[in-house]
């Protein structure tokens, strides 16, 4: 039997980023299930796509979402990741 999720591993880092902006790409990784390296390649998508900025702070990095960009795939047009973080990690916004 294939081991599949219903959310992507680029989705589990935004919702690793939502509840928590200051984690580091190690502890992300370890939380999705993904080397630190691909975390560093989904953190450079996410941002050079918008939807994250990054700010150093001290040693660590911290991070803001973007949450009114729209989400990529043609079968939410329309919808913003707003609607996808809110319905899974409900952040305070």
């Amino acid at each position: 039997m294939s081991e599949w999720t219903f959310l992507t591993n680029h989705a589990q880092v935004l919702l690793c980023i939502v509840r928590s902006g200051r984690l580091t790409a190690r502890e992300i990784a370890e939380i999705v299930g993904v080397t630190e390296r691909a975390v560093q390649r989904i953190l450079d998508d996410l941002e050079n796509a918008g939807y994250i900025s990054r700010f150093r702070d001290g040693r660590k990095n911290r991070y803001e979402i973007h949450p009114e960009l729209p989400m990529r795939h043609p079968a939410q047009r329309g919808r913003a990741i707003r609607d996808l973080l809110e319905l899974l990690a409900m952040p305070d916004w």
